[in-house]
Parts: structure tokens; C-alpha cells; sequence
């Protein structure tokens, strides 16, 4: 899904890539899309098989990440590209410790004065366990659902800056050949043994249960692979568009159109009734079968990318959505939890005018969101060339003659 960008022409360093601000767009529509409970919320989740827009929305995030961060390197040397790493990093932990801080007392008091279940079960261990629960929550050990997934980000943020500087000057052969072995034990538990191991030595109070749904082990391949995918972008622009076999391409064509069928003729559940076999499409451990039918996705967003970008129309609303994907994906959650603590679970019952409300609004507040992040982004990137032309202009002006000293 983060291919476009490499089919696209080349960038100058520093500009956007409009197809992939679109993608990423379009996931977190999809995401919204399923987040808020209303009854459109199982008939667009994972919509073009069985893979969700997760999985995009990492994918990408990677991508992103890999592109952006090996230019600055390249610019301004390693700290000053670890030191932005770590400035996102310290962002984005601001803005989980937001949300559990909104979770923990707006949304919890309304939903426990409502008594909806939807919420007070999302967030039973902190209404039982509260002081475990915060603790827990501000070391990024307990995740409630929903917000689970900025947690990842943190932990993929944080050690990228060792990888892409390793993938930079050794190549990537390495890192990416662990990645595979890690996803590869994330299929037989590894993480959940590594994390009860460490609990047992440590005394940890939060419960592997409550650590999160996506397995860390399984869904660093995304990001790993996205990271590798955006620095070989960003080292190497010129390079031709990537072109797959026919046999490739006829496999992917077919192995999407299956997905996509049996999705939409069975339901998100691929094969109800047998938990076994449901387990090798599994998301949160991003089982084999998924990571097939996400392959043939990519293959033929990779293949069609320049015909798109060429004949259908740019998205406007989903590049800017996109552009501004931290704040857009961080009001998503309030708009969630909101709607959630408010009118509960997705029902049959609720009226129609209450579920389409509930998606204007929603939607409206984002795309508000992410006009105002892009028009801050403006004035900041306004304010810094006003800074630099200043200093230019300091440099530039002759020095004073020295005043002569009567003797």
C-alpha cells in the first residue's frame, strides 16, 4: 500500500507525496469508519478482504517514517535526524497520555452515569484496578482497547532510529531477515511467553490480556518492511518503476479477488465455526493467510498506482486527511470514545438518522482537524523561513569599521 510513492516520480527532497497522503487518508476513513459504533461499522470493515485498514495505516506509517527520516539524515547528519525521531516519539506519547486522561475521567464518568457496557467493559481493569491501571498506562504496558494501537507506534519509533542507520550504512538484508524470524515466533506465541516471563520476574500487576491487542513480535514486520521500502525511496529516487512477473501479477490479481469475495459473501469471520482455521487469517497476530492477502494488495496498488494517478481524480479529502494523520487519527479516538460513551454499541434498533448523525459529525470534526493542523504547519513553515532569511540577512550585512583609538 505505501507503492505509489514508488511508482510516482521522483520528489524533490522535503516535498509530499500526494498518493501517499491519499492512502493514508483513505485508512483512517476506514478505521473511522469502523471505530464508531454505528451500523456501518461491520459492512466497511475490511473491505477489500481480510485485511483491515490497520494494516495499511502501519504499512504506510513506516513508509513514511523510512522516506522523511533517511533524507534529514542525509541533510543534517545522525543526531539531528535521531533528535527528530525522538521529538515524534515524545509527540505522540503526549498525545496517548491525553487520550487515557480523556478515557480515564470524561468518558469514564459519563459512561458509568449512562451505564453503557460498551464503554465500562472497554475499560473494566482501570475501574477495578485503577492505580495499576494509570501506572500501567503512562509506562505503555496497559492499553485499553482502542488505544492500542499509539503504543506500538511509540515502541516502532523508538528503535527505528537504530535500524535505518543500520539499513543505511550495512543494508537491510539483516534487519529484515530478523524481522521475518520475529513474525515468525509471533505465530507460536512468542511474545505472550517473553511478556509472561518478564511479569512473573518483575512482579508486573497487568495482565498479558491487557497489554493490547496486536502482538508487537508480528506487526514489526509491517513497519519494519515500511521503513525499508521508504529509505530505499528516499536514497534511491531515480530508480525505475518496480515491475512485477505476469505470473506475479495474475497470482495477486486472483488471490484478491478471492479474499474479496469471501469477505463480502461470508462476513469478517472467514470461516465461522472453526477457531483453528480462523486462526491462520488471525489479525492481531497478523497470521499467514492475511499477510498473503495483503501481499497481493500491495502488488496490485504497486502495479495500478501510475494508471490511477493518471486517470482518476486526485482526493482531495483524503490527502488532506492524510497530511495531517497524527491529529486526524488522534481525533478519531475522542470521536470513538465519545459516540461510544454517549449511544453505545452498534444496534439494529438505534435510528437511522442517529447512526448517519453520528458519521457527519464525525467527519466534519476531522477534516476540521486536519485543515487546522495543515494551516499551523503553514505558519510554522512560514515562521522558519522567516528566521532563516533573517539570519541570511545578518550574515550578509557588512561588519562595522573599527573606530580609531586616539593615542
Amino acid at each position: 500500500m505505501s507503492a505509489p510513492a514508488a511508482a510516482a516520480a521522483p520528489a524533490a527532497s522535503g516535498e509530499r507525496l500526494w498518493q501517499v497522503d491519499a492512502l493514508r487518508g483513505l485508512m483512517l476513513v476506514l478505521m473511522t469508519l469502523t471505530h464508531l459504533p454505528t451500523r456501518f461499522s461491520s459492512p466497511t470493515g475490511q473491505p477489500f478482504g481480510f485485511v483491515s485498514a490497520a494494516e495499511g495505516f502501519v504499512l504506510l506509517s513506516g513508509f513514511m517514517a523510512g522516506m522523511v527520516y533517511a533524507a534529514r539524515e542525509r541533510r543534517e547528519g545522525e543526531d539531528k535526524m535521531r533528535a527528530a525521531f525522538y521529538k515524534r516519539v515524545l509527540k505522540i506519547y503526549l498525545c496517548q497520555a491525553a487520550l487515557l486522561a480523556f478515557l480515564f475521567s470524561v468518558v469514564a464518568v459519563l459512561a458509568v452515569v449512562a451505564q453503557q457496557e460498551a464503554i465500562t467493559g472497554l475499560m473494566r481493569y482501570y475501574l477495578h484496578e485503577p492505580l495499576h491501571a494509570l501506572v500501567g498506562s503512562l509506562l505503555l504496558l496497559y492499553s485499553p482497547p482502542l488505544l492500542d494501537i499509539l503504543p506500538l507506534y511509540i515502541l516502532f519509533m523508538l528503535v527505528s532510529p537504530v535500524l535505518l542507520l543500520h539499513g543505511l550504512r550495512h543494508g537491510w538484508g539483516g534487519i529484515l531477515a530478523i524481522s521475518v524470524a520475529l513474525w515468525l515466533g509471533a505465530q507460536f506465541k512468542l511474545g505472550a511467553w517473553l511478556y509472561e516471563a518478564a511479569a512473573s520476574a518483575t512482579r508486573l500487576p497487568v495482565p498479558l490480556e491487557q497489554t493490547g491487542a496486536f502482538d508487537v513480535l508480528a506487526w514489526q514486520f509491517l513497519w519494519v518492511m515500511g521503513l525499508w521500502l521508504g529509505a530505499e525511496r528516499s536514497t534511491r529516487p531515480d530508480r525505475p518503476p518496480l515491475v512485477f512477473p505476469r505470473w506475479m501479477l495474475i497470482t495477486a490479481i486472483v488471490v484478491a479477488a478471492i479474499g474479496f469475495v469471501w469477505r463480502h459473501v461470508v462476513g469478517q469471520v472467514p470461516i465461522p465455526g472453526n477457531a483453528s482455521l480462523n486462526m491462520l487469517f488471525d489479525k492481531w497476530q497478523l497470521a499467514p493467510l492475511r499477510i498473503v492477502n495483503l501481499f497481493a494488495l500491495l502488488v496490485l496498488t504497486v502495479h495500478f498506482a501510475p494508471w490511477m494517478a493518471t486517470h482518476l481524480p486526485r482526493p482531495r479529502f483524503l490527502e488532506t486527511m492524510g497530511a495531517a494523520s497524527l491529529p486526524v487519527f488522534f481525533a478519531h479516538l475522542v470521536a470513538a470514545l465519545l459516540a461510544l460513551a454517549l449511544f453505545g454499541a452498534p444496534s439494529a434498533n438505534r435510528s437511522w438518522f442517529i447512526d448517519i448523525g453520528i458519521l457527519v459529525v464525525s467527519f466534519a470534526a476531522l477534516y476540521a482537524v486536519a485543515l487546522a493542523s495543515q494551516e499551523l504547519d503553514r505558519q510554522a513553515a512560514a515562521a522558519k523561513r522567516r528566521r532563516r532569511e533573517k539570519l541570511k540577512a545578518r550574515a550578509a550585512e557588512p561588519s562595522p569599521t573599527p573606530a580609531t583609538v586616539p593615542r
